[in-house]
């Protein structure tokens, strides 16, 4: 039973793409050894905790990309006061 157990639980965690196991990795390492501590439920605890850290990693992205679209909004145009033509310098010849 222990071993179809294991299987079948590398073979989830396994089954992620790269792109989607952001957060899995670690949760799965922290959920693994709560729960070889919380009564030998290791495989259990990593794959529980293989979905809230790819879950906590979704929410931190969003807050990420909601401060810089935040910070882009504050921030003033990269041509303020220049108008649409860059004035001559004083030292330039009339055209």
């Amino acid at each position: 039973m222990k071993p179809i157990t294991i299987a079948l639980a590398l073979a989830i965690l396994c089954g992620a793409g790269g792109a989607e196991a952001k957060g899995c990795l670690k949760g799965a390492v922290v959920g693994g050894v709560a729960g070889h501590f919380a009564h030998h439920h290791a495989v259990l605890g990593a794959v529980a905790g293989c979905a809230i850290g790819h879950h906590l990693a979704h929410k931190q992205e969003k807050e990420r990309e909601a401060a810089a679209r935040q910070a882009r909004a504050a921030a003033p145009p990269a041509s303020a006061g220049q108008g649409p033509v860059a004035a001559r310098p004083a030292s330039a010849p009339p055209r």
